[in-house]
């Protein structure tokens, strides 16, 4: 039933936490697969009002896609209801409402099985979820759409909560909306209060991700020394009525909360200064971060603008059948030994009734001379396929790899035997109108209410950017790696690949602006060097943030690198050696 209502009453029906001018948000989750007792962790390790857990990305709504396609009521993270099924009572007890996007295709779905769970353990709850983020039905995304899900913001969350819900099952909405949501409900915020959901939206990012924002994949990690990095804590945030947060995590609990670890998540699969979302677009160029005390960094100052007028809307589909054989080289002769078994198998594909529609080769020298260890003597020749036709990357190509065992480079071993071949997807995203996309609160009692729209929207343009620092002074350099200086966290969105890299100290940063343009970016990895490249930059975090297109092909779910997430795109980055002023030594 829906009786087509909007949110209502913008102050909370129920309390969410027991300090109306702080709350207290916590993550147990950054992505389908995480440590599983963090849950009880977050529940456990100190006081918290919202426990949020982010289980969806870009592959996994593949993944729930072709779930859906084997059972329709499934399509979302089961290992959220396991989770639950320790952590229910506890949350319970202690007065914790969870928010989570656990319900990925089917957030319904994921409702009626948590209140299946309740009574199953014992435990009242209420439970609402939030659904119009699926747009499948809608029709016209061409052919082998496995998904079309729309990133919704924070409204339906909110109305969730206010109208008591202990917990909340969301779709596709965005990571941050988990946080600024349970914000917006607790502080009775309005749509038109931008600078207040953009802090909350600045603090959400930083949560996202877990552990990534308490030392985890961190790159400075081993400055971290008189901090225990076997089990980071998962981070939480203390948020203020005008959107400034603290970042912390529980005490005792291991890693680092620190400006450095805070500003490698902000910069983590962003670009601009504009940083848009549904409820607001959120300006990481004002963004100020201060220590106040060992594990807690302030996040004030952030501004907030209207939104675009389109949502992101993100397509899967498969995209056909890839198969992969990765020959090992050993010793001398490395160059010789890859042309070698490249002709022969170019030979056996070219004589196939169906040569796949495509070939790509890749020679990484992982080798050196004279290597005490044989894996040290070995360098890897990768051979990717990929075809519309399983046929074409199968029995053709697995077949033509053994059969070479004896009859090719001398040492000839493959890292795995070759198969029939896997699928593999493709990630698009599109902008659609927001005012076409529902946003429907279902209340615990069954109620149907429409999320508020943004009272305004602007077009998403690039900020010019900004002056840059004085140079530093001429004087001697010497050659070295760029993370002697600087640290870096990269990562995917669909075919593009975003690099954040950031220096430390302020004579670092007044090199690193004019240093690392975005020529000298394309020598340093010569990869992106024909690809377009767009370089920010964000002074107050002093940071410069490259977006390369076309790096990652059609996503994640394409594998198109080894390094299909360009996880580790920011530390070759930091590898590479350049002439940097003894000052900085």
């Amino acid at each position: 039933m829906s009786d087509g209502g909007t949110i209502g009453p913008v102050h909370p029906i129920r309390p969410i936490g027991a300090d109306p001018a702080v709350l207290r948000v916590g993550n147990a989750s950054g992505f389908y697969g995480d440590r599983f007792d963090a849950l009880r962790e977050m529940l456990t390790g100190g006081p918290l009002d919202v426990l949020t857990g982010d289980y969806l990305a870009e592959l996994t709504m593949l993944i729930l896609g072709r779930d859906r396609l084997k059972d329709p009521t499934r399509g979302y993270a089961r290992t959220f209801l396991r989770q639950l099924e320790d952590g229910l009572g506890l949350a319970a007890e202690r007065g914790v409402r969870i928010v989570t996007n656990a319900g990925g295709l089917n957030p319904a779905g994921l409702a009626d099985a948590v209140r299946e769970l309740a009574d199953k353990v014992g435990v009242p709850v209420r439970v609402a979820h939030v659904e119009g983020d699926d747009l499948l039905a809608r029709g016209g995304w061409g052919a082998g759409v496995l998904t079309a899900n729309a990133y919704l913001g924070g409204g339906g969350i909110a109305a969730c909560l206010r109208a008591g819900a202990d917990v909340v099952v969301t779709g596709r909405v965005t990571d941050a909306a988990l946080v600024s949501g349970a914000a917006q409900a607790h502080f009775g915020w309005r749509p038109q209060d931008l600078d207040q959901l953009a802090g909350a939206v600045a603090a959400g990012h930083v949560l996202e991700c877990g552990t990534q924002a308490t030392g985890g994949n961190y790159s400075f990690f081993d400055s971290l020394d008189t901090h225990d990095l076997l089990r980071p804590g998962f981070p939480l945030a203390e948020i203020a009525a005008d959107g400034s947060a603290v970042i912390t995590k529980h005490p005792g609990t291991g890693g680092a909360v620190t400006p450095g670890t805070v500003t490698a998540q902000l910069l983590y699969e962003t670009a601009g200064a504009r940083y848009a979302g549904p409820d607001v677009t959120a300006r990481l160029d004002t963004v100020r971060l201060t220590q106040e005390a060992p594990d807690r960094v302030r996040i004030d100052g952030v501004r907030g603008e209207a939104p675009p007028p389109t949502l992101k809307t993100g397509l899967t589909r498969l995209g056909g059948w890839r198969n992969e054989v990765t020959f090992v080289l050993t010793g001398p002769a490395v160059p010789a030994k890859a042309a070698l078994v490249r002709r022969q198998m170019e030979a056996a594909l070219d004589a196939a009734e169906h040569r796949p529609a495509e070939v790509r080769w890749t020679l990484a020298r992982t080798d050196r001379d004279d290597a005490a260890v044989q894996e040290e003597a070995s360098a890897l020749l990768r051979l990717v396929v990929r075809d519309p036709d399983q046929d074409a990357v199968g029995r053709v190509v697995s077949g033509a790899a053994v059969e070479l065992a004896l009859a090719s480079y001398p040492g000839f071993h493959v890292t795995a035997p070759p198969g029939k071949g896997t699928p593999y997807g493709v990630f698009e995203a599109v902008a659609v109108d927001a005012t076409e996309v529902p946003h429907r609160a279902v209340l615990p009692d069954g109620t149907h209410i429409d999320a508020q729209p943004a009272p305004a929207t602007q077009e998403l343009v690039r900020l010019p950017d900004p002056p840059l620092p004085e140079p530093l002074p001429a004087g001697a350099t010497r050659r070295g790696p760029l993370g002697l200086v600087a640290g870096a966290r990269s990562g995917d969105k669909g075919g593009a690949a975003n690099v954040g890299v950031w220096a430390r100290t302020e004579p670092a940063w007044r090199w690193l602006a004019h240093e690392l343009t975005v020529e000298r970016f394309g020598q340093l990895l010569p990869e992106t060097a024909d690809l377009p490249v767009d370089r920010h930059v964000l002074p107050n975090l002093r940071a410069l943030n490259f977006v390369v297109d076309g790096l990652l092909g059609e996503g994640v779910a394409a594998q198109a690198r080894f390094d299909p997430q360009a996880k580790a795109v920011g530390e070759w980055l930091r590898s590479r050696h350049m002439d940097i002023p003894e000052v900085l030594w």
